[in-house]
């Protein structure tokens, strides 16, 4: 049995993949002729002299930049890395509906002693005793809100789940698995959360149309993949007040223009597509891989296997 590995590993993981691979030979080199399984970035020209290829392990969660026809048609198993970034990306999104609630990048951004929804921000009738209704208003009670989910795999269940334990009502959406329909959670959703994949059927997803199905009173929230929210669309919907605010860690065009309207508008926040930054990624990411070596050696299907019609 030989397994290919390219781009190649450092010295330190490719002991581990050979000691996990064993008796297998591994070959650090993309030398795919008569490789039973192949780890990393597979090419259509690579794949064309792969004639024995079983197995192929992305070192991506994301596939829609490793997809290519010829791979799609090929009877090898393809696998990804899903699943180690889930609770991480999930923090992320819970911060940004936790900033939305309690106003904290206005806070932020203002830099003075001036309660968002008090004197400074009328309305401000009081309601009823020691009540100032303006800024009562203006910082939402999570456990009275609704947050919707689109894309219920690993990410969208630790959003959920998070969600879940602020006391709010969650909302999910996916082909995948029992939920609402789309319509319904962006009309019910107070933050809606994209946690899907980037596949044919998402690419665009959340156009003007999409994003005029939500209250005007909600927040979107993309962690996905930034090429199922058009940004023109957003930006055309955030200006015409059509929904309350955004933000996004991915982008339809990334790195995002330093030119680009978003950057100016108070109701949005923009973090560099990091959300998934975490000292354990690394230490997670050769776990997952030294262990599907070793099912593979010993004939069991690995983990993490992708319908490679549906890229994920």
């Amino acid at each position: 049995m030989k397994i290919a590995i390219h781009p190649p590993l450092d010295e330190a993981r490719l002991a581990k993949v050979r000691a996990a691979a064993a008796p297998a030979v591994v070959v650090n080199a993309a030398d795919v002729e008569d490789a039973d399984a192949f780890l990393g970035k597979i090419t259509p020209e690579l794949l064309s002299r792969a004639a024995k290829l079983r197995w192929v392990q992305a070192f991506t969660v994301s596939l829609e930049h490793y997809m290519f026809p010829a791979l799609a048609a090929h009877p090898c198993a393809l696998s990804n890395m899903r699943g180690l970034f889930s609770d991480v990306v999930a923090d992320h999104a819970i911060g940004f509906v936790l900033c939305f609630a309690r106003n904290l990048h206005l806070y932020i951004r203002r830099g003075t002693w001036a309660p968002i929804g008090g004197e400074n921000d009328r309305p401000s009738m009081a309601s009823g005793p020691g009540t100032v209704a303006g800024f009562d208003r203006a910082h939402v009670h999570l456990a009275d809100a609704t947050l919707g989910v689109v894309g219920m795999g690993g990410i969208g269940s630790e959003v959920a789940r998070r969600a879940a334990a602020f006391g709010m009502r969650v909302l999910g959406h996916d082909p995948k698995v029992s939920g609402v329909p789309l319509d319904t959670l962006l009309a019910e959703s107070d933050y809606v959360v994209i946690a899907a994949p980037h596949t044919p059927s998402t690419a665009g997803l959340f156009d003007r149309a999409t994003i005029r199905k939500m209250k005007r009173s909600a927040v979107l929230i993309n962690v996905g993949r930034g090429a199922i929210v058009k940004l023109d669309d957003l930006t055309a919907a955030l200006e015409a007040g059509e929904i309350a605010g955004a933000a996004l860690d991915v982008f339809e065009i990334e790195p995002l223009p330093p030119s680009h309207p978003l950057w100016a508008r108070e109701n949005v926040i923009l973090t560099p597509h990091v959300a998934a930054a975490s000292v354990r990624i690394a230490e997670r990411h050769l776990a997952a891989l030294l262990d599907n070596v070793r099912r593979f050696v010993r004939g069991e299907p690995p983990l993490n296997l992708v319908d490679k019609a549906q890229w994920y």
